[in-house]
């Protein structure tokens, strides 16, 4: 028996290594305990969504993700292929997170030959953590530009 207190939904991430590659990446959202409504996750600030589908043939050689973003998968199913050559198969009701924006990237097609759909849920760039940086991060003698204080 499942502890309701205690879940969490397994997604795939899709990142690039340090050396440019891009990998796969098993992760858990924690889920906490709602009451009568279910399970819920912490709020993930987003972007944007966009809704797709693909057509039966679809086979998109290496490319990068153009933004991160959440991929909900609605039916049909493909198979991703990383570059260093592990391949996943995913099918409707998979969540993956592309990460991939830089480096080698990763290719995609699809595998059961019918249209498919999915969600694209785009999410906002990662913060700058220069720009996010207070004065009190650099020392006194020499404060950024930004701070103001020359």
């Amino acid at each position: 028996m499942t502890n309701m207190n205690d879940t969490a939904m397994r997604i795939t991430r899709v990142y690039v290594s340090p050396e440019g590659d891009s990998r796969f990446e098993d992760i858990e959202i924690s889920l906490r305990d709602a009451g009568e409504i279910g399970m819920l996750s912490e709020g993930i600030p987003v972007q944007s969504i966009i809704f797709r589908e693909n057509a039966a043939t679809y086979d998109y050689d290496w490319h990068r993700a153009p933004q991160r973003q959440y991929i909900v998968l609605l039916d049909g199913e493909i198979e991703i292929e990383v570059s260093g050559g592990e391949r996943r198969r995913f099918k409707g009701g998979d969540v993956l997170l592309v990460e991939d924006t830089s480096g080698k990237g990763h290719r995609t097609r699809t595998v059961d030959g019918k249209p498919r759909r999915s969600i694209f849920i785009t999410l906002p760039d990662a913060p700058d953590i220069v720009q996010d940086a207070g004065e009190e991060s650099f020392p006194a003698s020499d404060p950024p530009a930004w701070a103001g204080n020359r």
